[in-house]
């Protein structure tokens, strides 16, 4: 690929993209990947498209990163980073990529004050670090099983300057945590063993398996929270937890079986069922 301008790069990228993804997609990933490739900003690419390149590796990167999204690798793995509710988060295989759908449980957590939080099943720590990095008065605890997604997450909490208010812990869920919690929150892996299985190279290849689907039914982990629930919230504390898109009934039914008040299901900004919330008597 030799390119004279960056409009010629930008339109090659986005044809070669959009043989795999819709034309929307296609359009948004060629502009981040230009942007990688060049160190540009989205503005200032659209402003130099009609430039020919400029002196450097800049050509090199695009054909190496644009190789590796063809074979299907996540953009957000390849650039090393995604951004989540306005922060740049690193990104590797041991964790998913942050996914905008999850900024509804961030909007919903916020809206009620919290001092203390937990997050079962951190990843890469999006979650926790962007409600302790929101609630400078907090602290909080992130677990997961995986000590290589933890070690993403110390990354994160570093970058975003809440790692002196947040402990990680390795832990199946809610195992050797000690409470009480006012706040905790979690994206546990909910999707179906059916539903796994029609998912896209970019997932299945790329990212854990075990932080996507439990397998069966997706519900294990929402029991195994809902279980620990009482004995990790204080009085008043709250349980949120981010749900496919056909969970919202049958979670919501385990919270309220599980003892939990105020039980509701949230839609997120596309209108689809997101979040199931609850409260500890």
């Amino acid at each position: 690929m030799t390119p004279e301008t960056l409009q010629d790069s930008y339109a090659t990228t986005r044809a070669m993209l959009a043989e795999f993804m819709p034309p929307p997609d296609a359009d948004r990933e060629a502009r981040l990947i230009l942007c990688h490739a060049l160190g540009y900003s989205a503005a200032q690419l659209l402003t130099r498209l009609s430039d020919p390149w400029p002196p450097g590796d800049g050509p090199g990167r695009l054909i190496a990163t644009l190789t590796a999204r063809m074979a299907r690798q996540p953009l957000a793995q390849i650039i090393g980073e995604w951004a989540f509710y306005g922060r740049d988060f690193h990104v590797t295989r041991d964790t998913l990529t942050p996914r905008p759908d999850t900024e509804t449980l961030i909007d919903h957590a916020l809206g009620a004050p919290f001092t203390r939080m937990l997050d079962l099943g951190t990843g890469s720590g999006a979650i926790a670090v962007t409600l302790l990095a929101e609630n400078m008065q907090a602290t909080g605890v992130a677990t997961d099983i995986s000590v290589a997604a933890l070690s993403v997450a110390l990354r994160n909490a570093t970058r975003h300057g809440v790692a002196a208010r947040l402990a990680l812990q390795t832990a199946d869920w809610c195992d050797g945590i000690t409470g009480p919690f006012d706040l905790i929150v979690s994206n546990p892996p909910y999707v179906t063993a059916a539903a796994y299985a029609t998912l896209p190279p970019e997932i299945t290849d790329w990212e854990p398996r075990q932080a996507l689907t439990p397998g069966s039914d997706g519900l294990q982990a929402y029991r195994a929270i809902v279980a620990a629930a009482p004995t990790c919230l204080s009085p008043g504390g709250r349980l949120l937890v981010e749900i496919g898109h056909d969970q919202g009934d049958a979670v919501a039914r385990l919270f309220r079986d599980g003892g939990l008040d105020a039980v509701a299901i949230h839609p997120d900004i596309n209108g689809t069922d997101r979040v199931v919330t609850g409260q500890c008597p």
